[in-house]
This record gives structure tokens, C-alpha cells and sequence, in this order.
């Protein structure tokens, strides 16, 4: 197969993210990285090696209030959910690159995280072993190292800005489009069929995630962009 395209693991973004607006300020409510963090392994592969050319890139992006409702502080979402290090809005799930047809996955990760690496991320994916899973199933797919592919994620997630979720969620009558049309007024450079809306069975927005082109400039959803603009959408809002 032809190896997926990669981006240096000097991370050479910066001619395209200097046209992005400057850096938001950060989904995180006092985040505070804790004096040790813990660094895991790799995980398996769950499926197979797909090295085919990337086309462009997903920003998935979760709402930590919705993933962390009734999960508690079980021992994989205890950073996140708990108030330890922090209260948390939209985290940073992953950066994904796309192919045409199947996406690159499960490419050879020859490094692991480092310590400092985690500390570098956690206040964005508050997670090391979500870190984990995202550079070995995805990252090693478009770059060297595991530093150079969360700090793309890191800068792509600081040019965003986000609307007051919790106003948002109490207009009457909100869908898919409002919440959509609410992300570009805040974020000017997108336009909505550059926003995929995930939403769980019952109606709760799970997950933000932005398509970028091959150049890292925000681009057209391939595929659509989720729930039709007059569907229902739910807004869990509480950050405890």
C-alpha cells in the first residue's frame, strides 16, 4: 500500500495555522496537571494496518460534560469527570487523518509517550491513555512523533472558540443547525458544512468534530455533516 502522507515531527503547520485566528482560551476551568501523571503503554491494535494516502483531517472534538454524565470516577475517566485536576468543557477526543475509501489506522508507532509529553496535554485530552489511543491508531499515521501529533491536535483545538454552552442549551426549540450556526459565530473562519455533529440515540450532543483538507485549512465534511439542521439537539450542562 502507499504510505500515508505525513506531517514532519517538527510539526510544519505553521504556514497554515498562522491564518487562524489567535488561540481561544482553553476549554478548561482551572485545570491543574497534577505533581506525577501517569504514562501507559500503547495499546493492540483492535483492527487492522490501513497506510492509504491521507486527504485530509477530523478535529473531534467531545463534550466532556455529556461523556461524563452518570460514568462517575471509574479509573479511565477519573481526571476528566472527577474535579481533580480541573472542570471541563470540549476536550480534544483526537486529530484524525481520512483517506478516500478506508482511513489510515494502526500505523507503526515506533514511540511511546513521554512524561512530558502527558503534561503538555492533559489540561486539552485529559486522558494519558486516550492520548495513548489516539497516537497509535491515528497519529502514527501522519507523524513522527507522538509530541509532534498532539501538539497539531493542541493548536487546531486553541483556534477555536466556543459559544456559552450552557445558554445555548436552554434556547427553546434547539437543533442541530442552531447549535451548528452557534459554533460559526464564534469560530468565523467556519462555515456549517465544515461542522459534524455527533449525537447519542437520545438527542444529547456527544461530539464536535471540524474537517480539514489536506493544507490543515478547514474544508467541506465529506460524508455530511451528521443531524439534519431541524433535528432536536440536547445539551447536558453540568460540569460536576
Amino acid at each position: 500500500m502507499t504510505a500515508a502522507r505525513r506531517f514532519p515531527a517538527t510539526l510544519g503547520l505553521a504556514s497554515a495555522l498562522a491564518l487562524l485566528p489567535a488561540p481561544a482560551v482553553a476549554q478548561a476551568w482551572q485545570c491543574r496537571v497534577p505533581p506525577s501523571v501517569n504514562v501507559p503503554r500503547l495499546p493492540r491494535a483492535d483492527g487492522p494496518r490501513i497506510s492509504t494516502p491521507v486527504t485530509g483531517y477530523v478535529l473531534a472534538l467531545s463534550w466532556s460534560p455529556e461523556f461524563c454524565h452518570g460514568r462517575g470516577n471509574g479509573s479511565d475517566s477519573r481526571l476528566q469527570c472527577s474535579g481533580r485536576i480541573g472542570r471541563f468543557g470540549f476536550i480534544l477526543h483526537g486529530l484524525w487523518p481520512e483517506g478516500r475509501g478506508r482511513d489510515p489506522q494502526w500505523c507503526a508507532a515506533a514511540q511511546g509517550l513521554t512524561e512530558r509529553t502527558v503534561r503538555e496535554n492533559l489540561c486539552v485530552t485529559p486522558s494519558p491513555r486516550l492520548m495513548a489511543h489516539e497516537w497509535a491508531k491515528h497519529g502514527a499515521c501522519m507523524a513522527r512523533t507522538p509530541a509532534g501529533y498532539l501538539k497539531a491536535g493542541r493548536v487546531l483545538f486553541h483556534s477555536m472558540h466556543f459559544p456559552d454552552m450552557a445558554r445555548l442549551s436552554r434556547k427553546d426549540g434547539l437543533s442541530a443547525g442552531m447549535v451548528r450556526a452557534a459554533l460559526v459565530k464564534e469560530t468565523p473562519f467556519l462555515s456549517t458544512d465544515m461542522i459534524r455533529l455527533q449525537v447519542n440515540a437520545r438527542g444529547w450532543l456527544e461530539e464536535v468534530q471540524v474537517c480539514y483538507g489536506r493544507d490543515f485549512m478547514p474544508a467541506r465534511c465529506p460524508g455530511g455533516t451528521g443531524p439534519r439542521d431541524s433535528q432536536p439537539v440536547k445539551i447536558w450542562r453540568s460540569f460536576s
